[in-house]
């Protein structure tokens, strides 16, 4: 009989890799249409990299009214990101001369 066998269950569950859950606001599709097509895959790849959330490496933190939020460059382009526990929400994409204007 293993005695055992429950602390080894933990072990494996906290080695086991936390994905965030990656939510988008319905505005990034219009956001994003404004994207030229070649900077497109590089912010989907910021999307598929959130799931690492706060691992994530270039992940910013904003300052005065964007406090508590993160942005994460791609090119000449953010992501703005504001945590929120285990979901990370996408609000804004924007280029970088006008996405702290507001």
């Amino acid at each position: 009989m293993r005695f055992n066998h429950g602390i080894d269950n933990i072990a494996k569950k906290d080695n086991m890799r936390r994905m965030a859950r990656v939510e988008i606001t319905p505005e990034w599709k219009q956001q994003l249409l404004k994207v030229p097509p070649g900077m497109k895959d590089r912010i989907l790849n910021v999307f598929l990299r959130l799931s690492d959330w706060p691992a994530v490496s270039g992940a910013k933190p904003l300052r005065h009214e964007l406090k508590g939020s993160f942005r994460i460059r791609a090119g000449d382009w953010r992501v703005l990101i504001p945590p929120q526990g285990d979901a990370v929400n996408v609000f804004r994409i924007e280029n970088r001369r006008d996405v702290y204007e507001r």
